[in-house]
């Protein structure tokens, strides 16, 4: 292995061997052993490099402390432009190629990951890379199932794993503004809440077709049921595989990772969930979408809060709180309140200060080098995306679901309980 390819994991190894670990800092000041020292380099692997993967791929690459060597992805043509521009950047041949993830998990010289694949792909290689030691920035949502976003928390606890969530809404200082003038009381006691979210689509029926040379369909559809392959819309199959429900739940679980997180943020509420759902969805009944194109759902709170989760025809995009005193709403498009002062409220320094993460990224590097918790931690998403799968089983059934947010159990409802989870094509597991 190059000298400048030497993880931080491999160097601290060699340290322990040499009986040399208590003496040694987690990371050693590039003062000492220089900028490219071994224990200053985070070494890293990326898997799914094609659309959202190529621009967190980038956003690494441009982080000085890291180090990408690997790249992994279903379809060639990904690969090996994910190559290309790796090699680019440092001005040589040296980046790896693999089809199959468990290889570039398994290669032994790694500190972490990115992930950026589709939503029934989330869980296993998250686990397999906790379970190798790796600390991983993972793309929203957690995970396609609430069993399965428990399985990657269990798995990142269990193994002492640094992981950061793609919400990366937490690291934009309006979006935390906003979050922080609820939590102190700006607009009073808050007793509603609306989240509004992306409206679906449709698309008619599509023939199937040859597999493209470049990619491995089995490989692909992975632990979803199989289905012969099909043009999705936009990529083939690389986008649009988010408005059918064996690989995603529309617009609803794509975006709930971002405003019901938002939402989430403002209330306190990272490590609970409602106590009852029900709403209703327009699932296509014809067509090769099936996710819901409209929707509206409603989250009771134990504290009595409600919440509202709807797609923007409905309810206006983004985290809208509502208290005794007025109201304030955030969004992409910025900040407003009932009333314009409210805006130019001081934060006092004995007032509630939330994480303050200016560079998502970065603070997950910071993070694998300092041990501290991410801003968009584990249970935190795993949080986020519950409130919007259990709308989705409450709209599947059409019935409201009673949920116990400390056991994580819908109450008696065996039914609604079975989707909690998805089925597994063989060979994969959970």
């Amino acid at each position: 292995m190059a000298r400048n390819q030497l993880s931080r994991r491999s160097f601290l190894k060699r340290a322990g061997a040499a009986g040399a670990v208590a003496a040694f800092p987690t990371v050693v000041p590039s003062t000492v052993l220089g900028a490219e020292a071994p224990s200053n380099k985070i070494v890293m692997g990326a898997i799914g490099v094609g659309s959202m993967g190529t621009g967190d791929l980038n956003g690494f690459l441009n982080k000085s402390e890291v180090r990408v060597v690997a790249v992994c992805d279903v379809d060639r043509n990904h690969y090996e432009n994910a190559r290309n521009i790796v090699n680019g950047k440092y001005h040589n041949s040296d980046c790896k190629t693999y089809l199959d993830f468990r290889e570039l998990i398994g290669r032994g010289d790694l500190d972490a990951i990115q992930t950026a694949v589709p939503d029934h792909w989330h869980a296993i290689p998250a686990i397999e890379a906790a379970k190798a030691g790796l600390d991983i920035h993972g793309q929203k949502p957690l995970a396609r199932s609430i069993r399965e976003g428990r399985a990657i928390c269990d798995a990142v606890h269990r193994y002492g794993r640094v992981w950061q969530t793609g919400s990366w809404q937490r690291s934009v200082a309006h979006f935390r503004r906003a979050c922080e003038l609820v939590r102190n009381g700006r607009v009073g006691k808050i007793s509603y809440v609306e989240v509004g979210l992306p409206t679906g689509g449709t698309r008619p029926p599509q023939p199937h077709i040859p597999v493209p040379d470049n990619l491995d369909w089995d490989r692909w559809l992975g632990p979803a049921p199989w289905r012969d392959y099909c043009n999705f819309g936009n990529g083939g199959c690389h986008w649009d595989w988010r408005w059918i429900l064996d690989y995603s739940g529309g617009q609803l679980t794509d975006w709930a990772g971002h405003h019901i997180d938002i939402a989430h943020w403002g209330l306190g509420f990272d490590n609970t969930g409602p106590i009852e759902i029900q709403g209703k969805g327009d699932y296509p009944q014809t067509g090769l979408y099936n996710a819901p194109s409209k929707y509206k759902f409603h989250c009771k709170y134990a504290n009595g809060l409600d919440m509202v989760v709807a797609n923007n025809q409905q309810v206006s995009q983004g985290a809208k709180w509502f208290g005794d005193k007025g109201w304030i709403h955030v969004s992409r498009g910025g900040l407003n309140a009932s009333d314009p002062k409210i805006l130019k409220e001081v934060i006092g320094p004995d007032e509630i200060q939330l994480y303050n993460s200016r560079d998502h990224m970065q603070n997950f590097l910071d993070c694998v080098k300092n041990r501290k918790t991410t801003i968009t931690p584990v249970e935190t998403a795993h949080r986020s995306i519950s409130v919007g799968l259990l709308g989705e089983i409450a709209m599947l059934t059409g019935r409201k679901i009673r949920w116990n947010p400390e056991t994580e159990e819908i109450i008696g409802d065996p039914a609604a309980s079975a989707l909690l989870g998805r089925s597994y094509r063989e060979p994969w597991t959970l």
